[in-house]
Protein backbone atom coordinates (compact mmCIF):
# COMPACT_ATOMS: atom_id res chain seq x y z
CA UNK A 1 0.00 0.00 0.00
CA UNK A 2 2.13 2.75 -0.87
CA UNK A 3 -0.63 5.31 -2.72
CA UNK A 4 -0.90 8.35 -0.14
CA UNK A 5 -4.17 10.33 -0.74
CA UNK A 6 -2.57 13.83 -0.08
CA UNK A 7 -5.91 14.80 -0.24
CA UNK A 8 -7.48 13.28 2.11
CA UNK A 9 -7.55 16.21 4.33
CA UNK A 10 -8.87 18.87 2.78
CA UNK A 11 -12.76 18.32 4.00
CA UNK A 12 -14.43 17.57 0.42
CA UNK A 13 -18.26 17.27 1.23
CA UNK A 14 -19.43 13.71 1.43
CA UNK A 15 -22.45 14.85 -1.68
CA UNK A 16 -19.46 15.40 -4.24
CA UNK A 17 -17.15 12.64 -2.85
CA UNK A 18 -15.68 10.79 -5.73
CA UNK A 19 -17.62 7.11 -6.12
CA UNK A 20 -14.78 5.54 -7.84
CA UNK A 21 -12.43 3.36 -6.05
CA UNK A 22 -8.87 2.66 -7.17
CA UNK A 23 -8.07 -1.68 -6.54
CA UNK A 24 -4.90 -3.22 -6.05
CA UNK A 25 -4.29 -7.13 -6.84
CA UNK A 26 -0.94 -9.47 -6.85
CA UNK A 27 1.87 -8.66 -8.41
CA UNK A 28 1.03 -4.27 -8.64
CA UNK A 29 -1.61 -4.59 -11.24
CA UNK A 30 -4.39 -1.60 -10.11
CA UNK A 31 -7.71 -1.36 -11.58
CA UNK A 32 -10.49 0.77 -10.94
CA UNK A 33 -14.38 -0.41 -9.33
CA UNK A 34 -17.26 2.12 -8.72
CA UNK A 35 -18.70 2.04 -5.53
CA UNK A 36 -22.11 1.73 -6.06
CA UNK A 37 -23.64 0.72 -2.82
CA UNK A 38 -21.34 3.51 -1.12
CA UNK A 39 -20.00 1.54 1.54
CA UNK A 40 -17.62 2.43 3.76
CA UNK A 41 -14.27 1.98 2.80
CA UNK A 42 -10.80 2.73 4.28
CA UNK A 43 -7.51 2.11 2.76
CA UNK A 44 -6.31 -1.81 2.90
CA UNK A 45 -9.94 -3.07 3.20
CA UNK A 46 -10.77 -6.58 0.92
CA UNK A 47 -13.36 -6.07 -1.10
CA UNK A 48 -15.07 -8.60 -3.83
CA UNK A 49 -15.15 -7.05 -6.98
CA UNK A 50 -16.92 -8.19 -10.50
CA UNK A 51 -14.58 -9.72 -13.30
CA UNK A 52 -16.03 -10.86 -16.54
CA UNK A 53 -16.08 -14.07 -15.65
CA UNK A 54 -16.80 -14.31 -11.80
CA UNK A 55 -15.67 -12.24 -8.85
CA UNK A 56 -12.13 -11.49 -7.63
CA UNK A 57 -10.71 -10.07 -4.49
CA UNK A 58 -8.79 -7.20 -3.81
CA UNK A 59 -7.41 -4.86 -1.77
CA UNK A 60 -8.81 -0.79 -1.81
CA UNK A 61 -5.74 1.16 -2.15
CA UNK A 62 -6.67 4.72 -3.05
CA UNK A 63 -10.36 6.69 -2.93
CA UNK A 64 -11.60 10.09 -3.26
CA UNK A 65 -11.12 13.08 -5.46
CA UNK A 66 -7.13 11.55 -6.12
CA UNK A 67 -8.43 8.78 -7.89
CA UNK A 68 -10.11 11.34 -10.22
CA UNK A 69 -6.75 12.62 -10.89
CA UNK A 70 -5.17 8.85 -11.45
CA UNK A 71 -8.08 7.92 -13.93
CA UNK A 72 -7.20 11.64 -16.00
CA UNK A 73 -3.42 10.52 -16.15
CA UNK A 74 -3.81 7.13 -17.10
CA UNK A 75 -6.96 8.56 -19.86
CA UNK A 76 -9.72 5.89 -18.23
CA UNK A 77 -12.92 7.34 -19.00
CA UNK A 78 -16.05 7.53 -16.63
CA UNK A 79 -18.41 5.50 -18.23
CA UNK A 80 -20.23 2.42 -18.10
CA UNK A 81 -17.21 -0.14 -18.84
CA UNK A 82 -16.18 0.07 -15.43
CA UNK A 83 -17.29 -2.73 -13.26
CA UNK A 84 -18.98 -2.44 -9.47
CA UNK A 85 -17.98 -3.66 -6.32
CA UNK A 86 -19.95 -6.33 -4.66
CA UNK A 87 -19.26 -6.18 -0.82
CA UNK A 88 -16.39 -6.43 1.63
CA UNK A 89 -14.87 -10.01 1.62
CA UNK A 90 -15.73 -11.99 4.31
CA UNK A 91 -14.03 -14.54 6.16
CA UNK A 92 -15.21 -17.30 4.20
CA UNK A 93 -14.42 -14.97 0.98
CA UNK A 94 -10.83 -15.24 2.11
CA UNK A 95 -10.46 -19.01 3.20
CA UNK A 96 -11.48 -20.07 -0.47
CA UNK A 97 -9.02 -16.98 -1.91
CA UNK A 98 -6.55 -18.41 0.34
CA UNK A 99 -6.83 -22.16 -0.97
CA UNK A 100 -6.91 -21.26 -4.24
CA UNK A 101 -3.25 -19.39 -3.62
CA UNK A 102 -1.89 -22.34 -2.38
CA UNK A 103 -2.26 -23.91 -6.05
CA UNK A 104 0.26 -21.25 -7.66
CA UNK A 105 3.21 -22.60 -7.06
CA UNK A 106 2.82 -26.46 -8.00
CA UNK A 107 1.13 -25.24 -11.16
CA UNK A 108 3.83 -22.86 -11.86
CA UNK A 109 6.90 -26.06 -11.93
CA UNK A 110 4.38 -28.09 -13.43
CA UNK A 111 3.79 -25.56 -16.10
CA UNK A 112 7.83 -24.55 -17.13
CA UNK A 113 8.49 -28.70 -16.71
CA UNK A 114 5.56 -28.61 -19.73
CA UNK A 115 7.08 -25.69 -21.74
CA UNK A 116 10.62 -28.03 -22.03
CA UNK A 117 8.73 -30.33 -23.24
CA UNK A 118 6.92 -28.73 -25.80
CA UNK A 119 10.57 -26.99 -26.67
CA UNK A 120 8.82 -23.43 -26.45
CA UNK A 121 11.22 -20.25 -26.65
CA UNK A 122 9.15 -18.96 -23.47
CA UNK A 123 9.66 -18.30 -19.95
CA UNK A 124 6.86 -18.49 -17.04
CA UNK A 125 7.10 -15.64 -14.75
CA UNK A 126 4.03 -15.25 -12.41
CA UNK A 127 0.51 -17.15 -12.39
CA UNK A 128 -2.37 -15.79 -10.62
CA UNK A 129 -5.64 -17.87 -9.62
CA UNK A 130 -9.07 -16.03 -9.58
CA UNK A 131 -10.29 -15.62 -6.14
CA UNK A 132 -13.73 -18.12 -7.32
CA UNK A 133 -11.11 -21.09 -8.02
CA UNK A 134 -13.09 -20.72 -11.61
CA UNK A 135 -9.84 -19.22 -14.14
CA UNK A 136 -5.70 -18.59 -13.87
CA UNK A 137 -3.78 -16.23 -15.58
CA UNK A 138 -0.31 -17.35 -16.98
CA UNK A 139 2.22 -14.86 -17.34
CA UNK A 140 5.29 -15.74 -19.46
CA UNK A 141 7.70 -13.63 -21.59
CA UNK A 142 9.06 -14.25 -24.95
CA UNK A 143 11.36 -12.61 -27.63
CA UNK A 144 10.01 -13.49 -30.46
CA UNK A 145 5.83 -14.82 -30.71
CA UNK A 146 4.99 -17.85 -29.52
CA UNK A 147 2.03 -20.83 -30.59
CA UNK A 148 1.08 -21.93 -27.33
CA UNK A 149 -2.56 -23.25 -28.60
CA UNK A 150 -0.88 -27.05 -27.83
CA UNK A 151 0.27 -25.36 -24.61
CA UNK A 152 -3.13 -24.69 -23.27
CA UNK A 153 -5.12 -27.65 -24.28
CA UNK A 154 -2.86 -29.85 -21.88
CA UNK A 155 -2.93 -27.03 -19.11
CA UNK A 156 -6.38 -26.75 -19.52
CA UNK A 157 -6.87 -30.93 -19.59
CA UNK A 158 -4.51 -30.73 -16.34
CA UNK A 159 -5.39 -28.70 -14.38
CA UNK A 160 -9.36 -28.68 -14.80
CA UNK A 161 -9.97 -25.24 -15.13
CA UNK A 162 -10.29 -21.81 -17.34
CA UNK A 163 -6.53 -20.99 -18.65
CA UNK A 164 -5.45 -17.62 -19.91
CA UNK A 165 -2.45 -16.62 -21.30
CA UNK A 166 -1.11 -13.33 -20.50
CA UNK A 167 2.35 -12.13 -22.43
CA UNK A 168 4.27 -9.13 -20.32
CA UNK A 169 7.56 -7.17 -20.86
CA UNK A 170 10.83 -7.85 -18.88
CA UNK A 171 9.85 -4.32 -16.60
CA UNK A 172 6.58 -6.12 -16.27
CA UNK A 173 8.14 -8.61 -14.50
CA UNK A 174 10.63 -7.57 -12.50
CA UNK A 175 7.48 -5.83 -10.89
CA UNK A 176 5.40 -8.31 -9.92
CA UNK A 177 8.32 -10.78 -8.50
CA UNK A 178 9.77 -7.32 -6.93
CA UNK A 179 12.69 -6.79 -5.15
CA UNK A 180 15.31 -4.18 -3.79
CA UNK A 181 17.14 -1.90 -5.83
CA UNK A 182 20.51 -0.81 -5.61
CA UNK A 183 19.53 2.54 -3.95
CA UNK A 184 18.79 0.06 -0.73
CA UNK A 185 14.45 0.58 -1.66
CA UNK A 186 11.87 -1.30 -3.44
CA UNK A 187 11.45 -1.61 -7.06
CA UNK A 188 9.37 1.34 -8.32
CA UNK A 189 8.12 -0.83 -10.75
CA UNK A 190 6.43 -2.91 -8.08
CA UNK A 191 5.48 -0.19 -5.91
CA UNK A 192 3.79 3.20 -7.78
CA UNK A 193 5.10 2.61 -11.76
CA UNK A 194 2.30 2.03 -14.18
CA UNK A 195 3.63 3.21 -17.42
CA UNK A 196 6.88 2.02 -18.89
CA UNK A 197 8.80 4.85 -20.89
CA UNK A 198 11.86 4.35 -23.22
CA UNK A 199 15.08 4.42 -21.38
CA UNK A 200 17.72 5.08 -24.40
CA UNK A 201 22.03 5.53 -23.73
CA UNK A 202 21.49 8.99 -24.64
CA UNK A 203 19.97 9.46 -21.31
CA UNK A 204 23.16 8.10 -19.50
CA UNK A 205 25.40 10.07 -21.85
CA UNK A 206 23.74 13.47 -21.24
CA UNK A 207 24.28 12.92 -17.00
CA UNK A 208 28.46 12.26 -17.94
CA UNK A 209 27.60 8.45 -16.89
CA UNK A 210 30.08 5.45 -17.67
CA UNK A 211 28.28 3.31 -20.37
CA UNK A 212 28.95 0.08 -18.25
CA UNK A 213 25.93 -1.97 -18.55
CA UNK A 214 26.61 -3.73 -15.57
CA UNK A 215 25.78 -0.18 -13.60
CA UNK A 216 23.34 1.10 -15.49
CA UNK A 217 20.81 -2.17 -16.04
CA UNK A 218 18.42 -3.35 -13.21
CA UNK A 219 17.48 -6.05 -12.38
CA UNK A 220 15.23 -6.82 -15.20
CA UNK A 221 18.44 -6.58 -17.42
CA UNK A 222 17.16 -3.08 -19.01
CA UNK A 223 18.80 0.09 -18.69
CA UNK A 224 17.14 1.51 -15.03
CA UNK A 225 13.86 3.57 -15.22
CA UNK A 226 15.24 6.02 -12.95
CA UNK A 227 17.94 7.05 -15.71
CA UNK A 228 14.82 9.06 -16.93
CA UNK A 229 13.96 10.86 -13.38
CA UNK A 230 16.89 13.87 -13.33
CA UNK A 231 17.39 13.75 -17.51
CA UNK A 232 15.00 17.24 -17.48
CA UNK A 233 17.20 19.04 -15.32
CA UNK A 234 20.33 17.78 -16.89
CA UNK A 235 19.00 18.91 -20.80
CA UNK A 236 18.29 22.49 -18.93
CA UNK A 237 21.93 22.62 -17.65
CA UNK A 238 23.07 21.76 -20.88
CA UNK A 239 21.69 24.75 -22.57
CA UNK A 240 24.46 26.94 -21.00
CA UNK A 241 27.53 24.53 -22.07
CA UNK A 242 28.79 25.24 -25.48
CA UNK A 243 29.41 22.58 -28.05
CA UNK A 244 32.64 21.05 -28.97
CA UNK A 245 33.31 19.75 -31.80
CA UNK A 246 36.67 20.17 -32.60
CA UNK A 247 39.86 20.37 -30.41
CA UNK A 248 41.08 24.05 -29.39
CA UNK A 249 43.69 25.82 -31.70
CA UNK A 250 46.57 27.00 -29.32
CA UNK A 251 49.99 27.78 -29.51
CA UNK A 252 50.66 24.95 -27.03
CA UNK A 253 49.20 22.67 -29.08
CA UNK A 254 45.69 21.49 -29.60
CA UNK A 255 43.45 20.95 -26.75
CA UNK A 256 40.87 18.42 -26.42
CA UNK A 257 38.03 17.92 -24.51
CA UNK A 258 37.95 15.31 -22.03
CA UNK A 259 35.26 16.05 -18.94
CA UNK A 260 32.66 18.57 -18.75
CA UNK A 261 30.60 19.64 -15.55
CA UNK A 262 27.46 20.96 -16.37
CA UNK A 263 26.30 22.22 -12.84
CA UNK A 264 29.51 23.79 -12.25
CA UNK A 265 30.33 25.46 -15.77
CA UNK A 266 33.92 23.90 -15.94
CA UNK A 267 35.22 21.84 -18.78
CA UNK A 268 38.85 20.33 -18.77
CA UNK A 269 40.93 19.80 -21.83
CA UNK A 270 44.52 18.14 -21.99
CA UNK A 271 47.64 19.14 -24.44
CA UNK A 272 48.68 16.67 -27.28
CA UNK A 273 46.55 13.85 -25.74
CA UNK A 274 48.56 14.18 -22.18
CA UNK A 275 47.58 13.48 -19.12
CA UNK A 276 47.65 16.45 -17.34
CA UNK A 277 44.05 18.46 -17.18
CA UNK A 278 43.56 22.13 -17.79
CA UNK A 279 40.59 23.38 -16.27
CA UNK A 280 38.71 26.21 -17.57
CA UNK A 281 35.32 27.82 -17.63
CA UNK A 282 32.45 27.78 -20.01
CA UNK A 283 32.60 31.37 -20.36
CA UNK A 284 36.60 30.98 -21.44
CA UNK A 285 35.64 28.24 -23.81
CA UNK A 286 33.41 30.73 -25.83
CA UNK A 287 36.34 32.92 -25.76
CA UNK A 288 38.46 31.04 -27.46
CA UNK A 289 35.71 29.81 -29.79
CA UNK A 290 35.55 33.21 -31.16
CA UNK A 291 39.10 33.45 -31.45
CA UNK A 292 39.80 30.21 -33.19
CA UNK A 293 37.09 31.11 -35.92
CA UNK A 294 38.54 34.42 -36.70
CA UNK A 295 42.18 32.01 -37.56
CA UNK A 296 43.90 32.95 -34.83
CA UNK A 297 45.68 31.08 -31.81
CA UNK A 298 45.53 32.00 -28.37
CA UNK A 299 48.67 31.43 -26.13
CA UNK A 300 47.57 29.12 -23.95
CA UNK A 301 43.87 27.85 -22.60
CA UNK A 302 44.81 30.43 -19.66
CA UNK A 303 45.47 33.81 -21.39
CA UNK A 304 45.68 34.68 -25.10
CA UNK A 305 49.13 36.43 -25.49
CA UNK A 306 52.56 35.81 -24.29
CA UNK A 307 52.57 39.21 -22.61
CA UNK A 308 49.77 38.26 -20.54
CA UNK A 309 50.89 34.92 -18.73
CA UNK A 310 54.29 37.44 -17.77
CA UNK A 311 51.98 39.71 -16.26
CA UNK A 312 50.63 36.98 -14.13
CA UNK A 313 54.08 35.66 -13.74
CA UNK A 314 55.00 38.76 -12.36
CA UNK A 315 51.90 38.82 -10.18
CA UNK A 316 52.85 35.38 -8.79
CA UNK A 317 56.15 36.58 -7.59
CA UNK A 318 55.19 39.11 -6.08
CA UNK A 319 52.78 37.63 -3.93
CA UNK A 320 55.48 34.87 -2.93
CA UNK A 321 57.70 37.59 -1.97
CA UNK A 322 55.03 39.19 0.19
CA UNK A 323 54.53 35.28 1.83
CA UNK A 324 58.09 35.04 2.48
CA UNK A 325 58.33 38.78 4.21
CA UNK A 326 55.43 37.84 6.29
CA UNK A 327 56.75 34.66 7.56
CA UNK A 328 60.63 35.62 7.63
CA UNK A 329 59.56 38.52 10.22
CA UNK A 330 57.69 36.45 12.07
CA UNK A 331 60.34 33.51 12.42
CA UNK A 332 63.02 36.34 13.30
CA UNK A 333 60.46 37.32 16.09
CA UNK A 334 59.95 34.26 17.78
CA UNK A 335 64.08 33.21 17.69
CA UNK A 336 64.52 36.84 19.46
CA UNK A 337 61.75 35.62 22.20
CA UNK A 338 63.78 32.56 22.29
CA UNK A 339 67.10 33.69 22.78
CA UNK A 340 65.73 36.14 25.30
CA UNK A 341 64.03 33.63 27.63
CA UNK A 342 67.13 31.82 27.27
CA UNK A 343 69.80 34.38 28.03
CA UNK A 344 67.25 35.19 31.53
CA UNK A 345 67.60 31.68 32.25
CA UNK A 346 71.39 31.75 32.01
CA UNK A 347 71.94 34.62 34.24
CA UNK A 348 69.56 32.93 37.00
CA UNK A 349 71.07 29.96 37.15
CA UNK A 350 74.77 31.50 37.50
CA UNK A 351 73.00 33.67 40.55
CA UNK A 352 71.87 30.64 41.75
CA UNK A 353 75.12 29.06 41.76
CA UNK A 354 77.17 31.83 42.96
CA UNK A 355 74.61 31.51 46.41
CA UNK A 356 75.28 28.23 46.45
CA UNK A 357 78.81 28.36 46.52
CA UNK A 358 78.62 31.06 49.01
CA UNK A 359 76.30 29.28 51.35
CA UNK A 360 78.80 26.36 50.58
CA UNK A 361 81.95 26.38 50.65
CA UNK A 362 84.35 23.66 50.21
CA UNK A 363 86.60 22.43 52.80
CA UNK A 364 90.06 23.84 52.57
CA UNK A 365 92.86 21.99 53.57
CA UNK A 366 94.16 23.40 56.64
CA UNK A 367 90.89 22.44 57.91
CA UNK A 368 92.09 18.79 57.09
CA UNK A 369 94.36 17.38 59.78
CA UNK A 370 92.21 19.03 62.42
CA UNK A 371 89.22 16.78 61.40
CA UNK A 372 91.02 13.81 60.86
CA UNK A 373 92.43 13.85 64.58
CA UNK A 374 90.95 11.29 66.45
CA UNK A 375 92.26 12.22 69.67
CA UNK A 376 89.53 15.15 70.06
CA UNK A 377 85.54 13.85 69.65
CA UNK A 378 84.22 15.74 66.41
CA UNK A 379 80.66 16.74 67.35
CA UNK A 380 80.74 18.44 71.07
CA UNK A 381 84.18 20.68 69.88
CA UNK A 382 81.86 21.68 67.33
CA UNK A 383 79.19 23.06 69.12
CA UNK A 384 81.72 25.35 71.46
CA UNK A 385 83.38 26.54 68.31
CA UNK A 386 79.76 27.54 67.06
CA UNK A 387 79.26 29.00 70.24
CA UNK A 388 82.29 31.08 70.78
CA UNK A 389 82.21 32.32 66.75
CA UNK A 390 78.47 33.77 68.17
CA UNK A 391 80.29 35.62 70.97
CA UNK A 392 83.00 37.10 68.55
CA UNK A 393 80.66 38.94 66.53
CA UNK A 394 78.58 40.19 69.00
CA UNK A 395 81.60 42.06 70.20
CA UNK A 396 82.63 43.00 67.05
CA UNK A 397 79.45 44.53 66.75
CA UNK A 398 81.08 47.80 69.36
CA UNK A 399 84.22 48.99 67.58
CA UNK A 400 87.21 50.20 69.55
CA UNK A 401 87.51 53.48 70.85
CA UNK A 402 90.63 54.66 68.54
CA UNK A 403 88.45 54.41 65.73
CA UNK A 404 91.02 52.45 63.09
CA UNK A 405 91.05 49.00 62.11
CA UNK A 406 93.56 46.88 64.15
CA UNK A 407 95.87 45.00 62.07
CA UNK A 408 95.39 42.01 60.53
CA UNK A 409 97.14 38.66 61.94
CA UNK A 410 98.62 36.75 59.01
CA UNK A 411 98.40 33.13 60.44
CA UNK A 412 95.08 33.33 62.60
CA UNK A 413 94.55 30.97 65.55
CA UNK A 414 96.74 28.18 63.81
CA UNK A 415 97.96 25.55 66.37
CA UNK A 416 101.89 25.84 66.90
CA UNK A 417 103.35 22.87 65.71
CA UNK A 418 106.44 23.47 68.04
CA UNK A 419 103.97 22.26 71.16
CA UNK A 420 102.69 18.54 70.38
CA UNK A 421 101.77 17.86 74.09
CA UNK A 422 99.60 21.06 73.92
CA UNK A 423 95.90 20.98 73.91
CA UNK A 424 94.10 23.26 71.29
CA UNK A 425 91.45 25.61 73.40
CA UNK A 426 88.70 27.32 72.13
CA UNK A 427 89.55 30.83 73.21
CA UNK A 428 86.89 33.53 71.83
CA UNK A 429 88.62 35.89 69.13
CA UNK A 430 89.02 39.34 69.23
CA UNK A 431 88.77 41.41 66.73
CA UNK A 432 92.70 40.88 65.40
CA UNK A 433 92.43 37.39 64.85
CA UNK A 434 89.09 38.16 62.50
CA UNK A 435 89.75 38.62 58.85
CA UNK A 436 87.00 41.10 57.18
CA UNK A 437 86.16 40.21 53.85
CA UNK A 438 84.72 43.01 51.77
CA UNK A 439 81.59 42.44 50.72
CA UNK A 440 81.18 42.78 46.80
CA UNK A 441 77.78 44.23 46.29
CA UNK A 442 78.10 47.38 49.49
CA UNK A 443 81.76 47.37 49.88
CA UNK A 444 83.66 47.79 52.49
CA UNK A 445 82.17 49.58 55.61
CA UNK A 446 84.58 51.53 57.89
CA UNK A 447 83.90 54.17 60.42
CA UNK A 448 84.23 57.67 59.20
CA UNK A 449 86.56 59.77 60.15
CA UNK A 450 86.92 62.29 62.90
CA UNK A 451 84.01 59.89 64.89
CA UNK A 452 85.01 56.94 67.18
CA UNK A 453 81.54 55.48 67.06
CA UNK A 454 79.70 54.46 63.60
CA UNK A 455 76.24 55.05 62.68
CA UNK A 456 73.87 53.37 65.39
CA UNK A 457 72.30 50.41 63.87
CA UNK A 458 69.27 48.73 65.13
CA UNK A 459 69.05 46.96 67.83
CA UNK A 460 69.53 42.46 67.61
CA UNK A 461 71.44 43.15 64.21
CA UNK A 462 75.40 42.96 63.60
CA UNK A 463 77.15 45.88 62.16
CA UNK A 464 79.51 43.93 59.52
CA UNK A 465 78.30 41.40 57.65
CA UNK A 466 76.99 38.43 59.48
CA UNK A 467 79.03 34.78 58.51
CA UNK A 468 77.54 31.42 59.55
CA UNK A 469 79.63 28.89 60.60
CA UNK A 470 80.04 25.91 58.30
CA UNK A 471 77.23 22.81 57.54
CA UNK A 472 77.78 19.50 59.41
CA UNK A 473 80.86 17.61 58.18
CA UNK A 474 81.54 20.49 56.16
CA UNK A 475 85.37 22.76 56.73
CA UNK A 476 85.95 26.89 56.23
CA UNK A 477 85.55 28.74 53.18
CA UNK A 478 88.57 27.98 51.20
CA UNK A 479 88.72 31.38 50.27
CA UNK A 480 90.07 33.09 53.82
CA UNK A 481 93.61 32.44 54.77
CA UNK A 482 93.04 31.12 58.33
CA UNK A 483 91.09 29.13 60.16
CA UNK A 484 87.23 30.40 61.32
Amino acid sequence: MNSFDWLGHMGIPEVDTFDIVEVKFKGGRKDYYRNVDYLPLTTGDPVVVDVPNGHHIGYVSLQGELVRLQMQKRKIKNDDEILRIYRKATEKDLEKWAEAKNREIPTLYRCKQIVEELGLKMKMSDIEYQADNSKATFYYSADERVDFRELIKVLAGEFRIRVEMRQISLRQEAGRIGGLGVCGRELCCSTWLVDFKNVSTSAARYQNLSLNPGKLSGQCGRLKCCLNYELDTYMDAIKDIPQIERPLQTESGPAKLQKTDIFRKMMWFSYNNENDWHSISCERVTEILEINAKGVKVFNLQVNEASDIEDLAAKSTRELELLDKKFSTGKKKRKSRNKSRNNSNTTQQTADSNRNQKANPAPSKEAAPQQANPNQPGEPKRKKNRNNRNRNRNQQATPPAQGNNPPKRPGGNKPNPNQPGEKRQNKPRNQEGKKQHPNPKQGPKSAPKGEGKPTPKPEGKSGGKRKFPPRKNQGPNPNSSGNE
